[in-house]
């Protein structure tokens, strides 16, 4: 039977604006999300098909091997129904027909709750496998716009992972980047070229140890406007081209916020986010990261993973030295090089 073997890489969100509440609950955003070496590894394993009109009588397996650093954070009592991984091969079931039973083995590396679009990734790689096992058995895959309208479904980080693993054709053929403006709900994906001088950044990752709910975190957002008769910023975002030109500059020039960190800062009293004084933590994380050398940091996503961006690797490896005396949870990685496609071993 087919076997094949995926990376689900994580992200950072280098800058990030939340839009007010839209009619159907989500919020608009707008930012640059960049896609890391650093990441999930999923192995799925076929075996017979199920002749059953209803599709869930297909067996799913899927084993969760809890490495560092998300056996900090890891959800061990979690339903099978809940796991994003089974919600995408239901989805894909559904809309496909596909009847195999699944093996699916997960090293699960992303720490959940971090901001890094774990699930979100591992949903994309689920989805990408799928459709690669279709292709091997003879069958017709789905399109990359139906694919992108599944990962939709799924979460507003999925299209991204989709987006930058696509294969591209034509004139594009062979080009890869690893970074996008993000729109919408997050269903709107535009890859950037990757500047030149990204091959040379460094990012250290420092996750406080704690998960940080999004829900909760954009009832603190909401909160905190409301608190302030704050509007949304979203008219504070940057045009195409002055994305393009800021991404070109060093980090310690970049001009990017992330709205969800002022809003931690702001009253880490009132308990609207699962750790009360994660915006404290976030500064003192932040603070060191700028003190050991960092030229730029920020918040990824609603929390809780801090980052700092270096242009040196020997600064890179010596912050994260020292940051280690202090939080558990410090990775040192690179921009994803390549596309995460699956393939077969």
């Amino acid at each position: 039977m087919p076997r094949i073997r995926i990376e689900a890489p994580a992200k950072l969100n280098l800058n990030l604006h939340v839009g007010a509440v839209r009619s159907d609950g989500y919020h608009d955003i707008d930012g640059i999300f960049l896609a890391l070496a650093f990441g999930d590894t999923l192995v799925f394993e076929t075996s017979v098909s199920v002749k059953s009109e209803d599709l869930t009588d297909s067996p799913v397996s899927i084993a969760m091997n809890w490495q560092f650093p998300a056996k900090k954070t890891a959800v061990l009592d979690l339903p099978p129904e809940k796991n994003i991984i089974f919600r995408a091969i239901s989805l894909f079931r559904m809309r496909t027909g596909y009847d195999r039973g699944l093996k699916i083995d997960v090293e699960k590396r992303i720490p959940a709750g971090g901001g890094l679009g774990g699930g979100s990734s591992d949903a994309a790689a689920t989805l990408l496998a799928l459709n690669r096992l279709i292709l091997s058995e003879g069958g017709s895959p789905v399109s990359g716009e139906t694919l992108s309208e599944m990962g939709a479904a799924l979460g507003s980080d999925v299209p991204f992972f989709l987006n930058i693993a696509a294969e591209s054709g034509g004139s594009d053929a062979g080009k890869y980047t690893c970074v996008a403006r993000v729109s919408g709900r997050g269903e709107q994906v535009q890859l950037i070229a990757m500047p030149e001088n990204y091959s040379d950044l460094s990012f250290v990752l420092v996750n406080p140890g704690f998960p940080s709910d999004t829900a909760s975190a954009f009832r603190q957002l909401s909160c905190m406007r409301k608190a302030f008769v704050l509007n949304a910023p979203m008219d504070e975002t940057f045009s195409d081209a002055e994305y393009l030109s800021l991404l070109s500059a060093p980090p310690h020039n970049w001009p990017f916020v992330n709205d969800f960190l002022p809003a931690f800062e702001t009253d880490n009293t009132n308990g609207a986010n699962s750790f009360r004084n994660a915006g404290t933590v976030y500064r003192e994380i932040l603070t060191v990261l700028k003190e050991t050398g960092a030229e730029f940091t920020n918040l990824s996503g609603s929390g809780s993973t801090c980052f700092g961006v270096f242009t040196s690797r020997a600064g890179a490896a010596a912050a994260k030295e020292h940051l280690l005396r202090r939080w558990p949870c410090v990775i040192e990685t690179f921009p994803l090089a390549r596309r995460a496609i699956p393939y077969y071993n």
